[in-house]
């Protein structure tokens, strides 16, 4: 309902006006029904899109750019969603994939079903704090599950990782060549893993993925090294480096402004000489230091003068300028090299070292390879494929495989996959959630029912009756058999960890986190109240409200 106040009078009958004029409000049951219909048909949308058999989107922008993909996040993000229940669902999805990169599908579909049970429970009669209350205790029952039921690995142990990554790439652009790709994965991950107390981190921001259009998938490559998206900047220096000595310098091979106006007056033609003479010197001697301490490449963060590049190309210098800040912290984490900020400071303790340094060109752009580093903990994989769509999805892929790979590297609990978790998950909810008294135990078993709508949305997305497959995965669990799950492929039940179908455990922690908050946040709403939009041509500082 459209209102311009929330209905109150004064004794005399005059209106109190609570609420801009054109505010739009919804109370109480409607409110609900208006959130949960929005929170379902995200749901509906994104959950085609769940496990191998999942079907792809495409996204048309404003611009009319394209995105082609299956992955949760990316769907969301390129929606333009406007219902605010509905931006929940957007939130969640990014909050799984920056904390544990994949998962981000299940997380948005657990969350709509949840709102689905909860809409029904309500429909019964149940107060939604009741529910809340159930959701919050089969949250945290169901992770302890979870925990209980998933298997400790070594974390550096090659197998267990190529099955991980092999498990996340098979519901993505690359699952035909998941084995190729895996390896890549796995040794970049563990290139720059690094040891701390008791276990390892990885920071992926040390992993650089690089894409360009052009060959095929299997012509993406691993380079222990760093590829820079610049050229070598004079025509006159040497393309290839081999036994790289490489400076590092976050400081300009230019002549520097002064801070202030400076004015020279110069008289004669005698004068103009000396002073681009000196000009000349200053720079001829940078690049003399730069010689004295035995570097034959420079990697420049600023500017490098004209001048300064002929010198240095006299040298058989080879030097890149205006690489990015980012890329520079990659390049002394790889070659072993310090950033210095100015000329006079460098050392040759300061070089960095590398095999080969080299300028390619990579389709119409020449690219320059640092390679060949002796122990390097920043790596580039360069994506190639077909087409732009497919080295961006390709991207995307191999973003999710190597944050899956680093989950179990850092914390090293796997469980296995086609639905086998949340099915031992639900079963074990259902047993405990007879302990409860009273109405919560009702939000526990719609909890464990909703958690079981994911393997039946696998087996929807492959084709299969999920009536016929659910029965015979719930009897395999009551058996005993925790890790029976879906085999896409065959359409039967299978023991998921035979077939080497592995997934960390803490997604599925972060699946269940983060769809139960969501999910809790929406059903606690009751009233929804809208700002009006302003008049058009007028400028608003605020944002305009929707007719949700």
């Amino acid at each position: 309902m459209a209102t311009t106040a929330i209905p109150a009078v004064t004794s005399t009958g005059q209106p109190i006006l609570i609420l801009k004029e054109g505010t739009q409000e919804k109370r109480g049951k409607e409110a609900q029904r208006n959130n949960f219909e929005a929170v379902k048909l995200i749901r509906d949308i994104i959950k085609t899109s769940l496990g191998p058999r999942g079907m792809d989107k495409m996204l048309v922008d404003s611009l009319g750019d394209v995105t082609i993909t299956n992955d949760g996040a990316t769907i969301l993000k390129e929606m333009d969603v406007q219902h605010p229940a509905a931006k929940m669902m957007v939130e969640i999805a990014k909050a799984t994939d920056s904390e544990v990169g994949d998962g981000t599908t299940s997380t948005v579909v657990l969350a709509g079903y949840l709102v689905e049970k909860a809409e029904e429970l309500i429909d019964k009669g149940i107060h939604p704090t009741i529910i809340i209350d159930g959701y919050m205790r089969a949250s945290q029952q169901a992770i302890s599950v979870l925990k209980s039921i998933a298997d400790k690995v070594d974390s550096t142990n090659k197998e267990v990782l190529k099955n991980i990554a092999k498990t996340t790439l098979a519901t993505k652009l690359l699952s035909g060549e998941s084995d190729y790709i895996s390896n890549l994965i796995i040794d970049a991950v563990l290139q720059v893993a690094e040891k701390t107390n008791g276990g390892y981190k990885v920071d992926i921001d040390n992993i650089k993925v690089e894409k360009k259009p052009g060959g095929s998938i299997t012509n993406t490559q691993l380079i222990k090294g760093v590829v820079i998206d610049k050229e070598v900047v004079h025509a006159g220096m040497p393309k290839r480096v081999k036994n790289a000595k490489i400076a590092l310098l976050n400081a300009p091979l230019e002549i520097e402004k002064t801070e202030i106006d400076a004015k020279i007056n110069i008289t004669d033609p005698e004068q103009m000489k000396a002073f681009l003479d000196e000009e000349t010197k200053i720079l001829k001697d940078m690049v003399d230091k730069i010689k004295a301490v035995g570097a034959n490449v420079v990697l420049c963060q600023k500017g490098i003068d004209d001048m300064a590049q002929h010198y240095l190309a006299k040298e058989g210098i080879l030097a890149v300028r205006r690489i990015k800040m980012s890329d520079m912290d990659k390049l002394a984490r790889a070659t072993g090299g310090r950033v210095v900020t100015s000329i006079d400071d460098l050392t040759p303790e300061d070089l960095g070292y590398a095999d080969l340094v080299e300028e390619r060109k990579i389709e119409e752009d020449k690219w320059v390879f640092v390679e060949g580093c002796k122990n390097p903990k920043a790596v580039t994989i360069l994506v190639r494929g077909g087409a732009q769509r497919v080295v961006d999805e390709a991207e995307r892929s191999i973003h999710d495989a190597i944050m899956t790979v680093k989950d179990v590297v850092e914390r090293p609990y796997i469980v296995a996959g086609g639905g086998a978790a949340e099915l031992e998950v639900a079963n074990q909810l259902r047993k405990w959630a007879q302990t409860l008294e009273g109405r919560v135990q009702l939000a526990a078993l719609a909890f464990a029912d909703a958690v079981e709508m994911l393997p039946l949305v696998l087996a929807e997305n492959a084709g299969l009756e999920p009536l016929d497959v659910l029965p015979e995965l719930q009897a395999a669990h009551q058996k005993g058999t925790k890790w029976a799950g879906l085999n896409v492929f065959t359409g039967k039940v299978e023991d998921m960890r035979a077939n080497n179908v592995l997934e960390p455990e803490a997604v599925k922690e972060q699946v269940i986190k983060a769809a139960t908050e969501a999910a809790s946040m929406i059903i606690k709403i009751d009233d929804l109240i809208a700002a009006s939009k302003p008049p058009e041509g007028e400028k608003s500082g605020g944002k305009g409200g929707q007719p949700y």
